[in-house]
């Protein structure tokens, strides 16, 4: 029988695909996440169902859409008793269970829609994640095991070193423990804080990018034309970052354009810093398995809950159906199996990543994931009938933070289209704003026009294109038991 690998499953919050070299990244090196791409495979067409932290954890936990695993928004929280997750799986056919860094599913005991539950992790055999967000420097910790949470932990340092201390302590025990001499491998779960808001850099890299000038984005001068949702979000860089994010106010006297040019470079600074802290831990972590004699035998993914606005369209944060923010990045390495140094394009989600890690394991999916399996793809042979589109909904309409309306859409391999809608009819209640955006369509041709600029929906010519686009939303919407609004024509 073959040996069962280990896995560990890295992943980072808010990092875009376009900040990592192996991805060809304009303004940074990460010379660790390389490693991982070097002596692996990188997948170039991976995408998150919705691009927020908290219901993208949890599609990746369960394999479900957000509207399946009642995790929409970032308000939700994950049921610890929620079947499936994929870490109960991995528990249940022996493997060791570890959770260390951002949870962002809730803590405790919650009453949500007139439920009552705890969302503290669940099938783990240790976990210590982070309260919430968490801070970046001294962060405290909820500790806990299967049993339930056994208490707090306060530290001192930063958090990318702290989380990345305790993932290898916890693997320094589990070597010295034996298990894997008693076929017990484990399935690691190290999720960094970073580089979400509001990038603080650890003091390794504080300094790093002092004196460069960094490369503008192609479309850092969006103006937004024809796409009304994205000219009532709150996420310009040069209006809607604070001082604390960009750790200064900007000097007096700059025109419009210096002042965007002034928030572009402390911001991407910060971020890249950030990253670089990323970049180092992992390092430490490959290091150890090279050392430990089982980099042979592990899974290694490296990815991020979502992709990020690095200045695109003018705008930093997520939540938009836009390939910046809809691309997660996704490294897999397994010397075992996938052919070192090569890419793979076709469409993955979110989703596929829980029945994915228990395929590697020989563990069948449970049947309410309703992702599937990549790990032939990975090898280079994707399967017939593999799909050739994704759905994607984001919920949360007119959130006072962002003024990101609700939308949903279909993204196939050279075209989207999405419709923007009025969740609270009129955007009036608690939490929301009334941004002034009627419902409306978004059509983008992707090959001629990546960068998303041009909404084509209505223009003569394309009414076959929209009808064949609208059926595949139909489709999936009915594959994956969601439910559409009433739309406008």
């Amino acid at each position: 029988m073959p040996k069962r690998p280990n896995v560990l499953f890295i992943m980072s919050d808010d990092h875009a695909a376009h900040a990592i070299s192996a991805y060809g990244s304009r303004v940074n090196r990460t010379p660790n996440l390389d490693r991982i791409a070097d002596a692996g495979v990188r997948a170039d067409a991976c995408f998150c169902t919705n691009s927020i932290c908290t219901p993208s954890r949890a599609s990746i936990l369960t394999g479900q859409h957000t509207h399946v695993c009642n995790v929409r928004t970032l308000h939700d929280a994950l049921d610890n008793a929620h079947e499936p997750q994929v870490q109960k799986v991995f528990h249940d056919a022996g493997y060791r269970t570890g959770m260390f860094g951002k949870w962002h599913l809730g803590h405790g005991e919650r009453t949500d829609g007139g439920r009552s539950f705890n969302a503290d992790p669940a099938g783990f055999d240790d976990w210590c994640v982070l309260p919430g967000q968490g801070n970046y420097y001294d962060p405290n910790f909820f500790l806990g095991t299967l049993a339930g949470r056994t208490g707090e932990l306060r530290t001192q340092g930063y958090v990318t070193d702290i989380i990345t201390d305790q993932a290898l302590g916890w693997l320094n025990r589990w070597q010295a423990e034996g298990h894997a001499d008693r076929d017990q491998p484990f399935f690691l779960c190290l999720h960094h804080k970073a580089p979400h808001r509001h990038w603080e850099p650890g003091p390794l890299e504080k300094d790093l990018f002092d004196g460069e000038t960094m490369a503008e984005p192609e479309t850092l001068w969006d103006d937004y034309a024809g796409r009304p949702a994205a000219a009532a979000a709150r996420m310009r860089i040069d209006r809607d970052m604070t001082a604390r994010d960009v750790k200064a106010d900007p000097p007096a006297g700059l025109s419009p354009r210096e002042r965007k040019l002034w928030y572009y470079d402390r911001y991407i600074k910060d971020y890249l810093r950030c990253i670089a802290g990323i970049d180092r831990n992992v390092g430490r972590v490959l290091d150890w398995l090279d050392a430990s004699g089982q980099a042979q035998d592990t899974l290694v993914i490296y990815t991020s809950d979502q992709g990020f606005f690095l200045g695109d369209h003018g705008w930093f944060d997520k939540r938009f159906i836009y390939e910046h923010s809809l691309i997660m990045p996704l490294l897999v390495r397994y010397p075992r199996e996938l052919p070192a140094g090569t890419a793979v394009d076709a469409l993955l989600t979110n989703v596929d990543f829980a029945p994915t890690l228990l395929d590697y394991a020989g563990l069948a999916a449970p049947a309410a994931m309703q992702g599937r399996s990549f790990r032939p793809v990975l090898a280079g042979d994707v399967p017939a009938g593999w799909q050739q589109s994704v759905y994607y909904r984001y919920w949360m309409d007119a959130e006072r933070a962002h003024y990101s309306s609700a939308h949903y859409g279909v993204r196939t391999r050279t075209h989207k289209l999405v419709y923007y809608y009025c969740d609270a009819l009129g955007c009036s209640g608690s939490g929301l704003v009334n941004t002034g955006v009627e419902p409306y369509w978004e059509l983008f041709d992707l090959q001629a026009d990546p960068n998303e600029l041009n909404n084509l929906y209505g223009q003569p010519g394309t009414e076959a294109l929209t009808a064949e686009l609208k059926a595949e939303l139909r489709r999936l919407q009915k594959q994956f038991a969601d439910q559409p609004v009433d739309e406008r024509p």
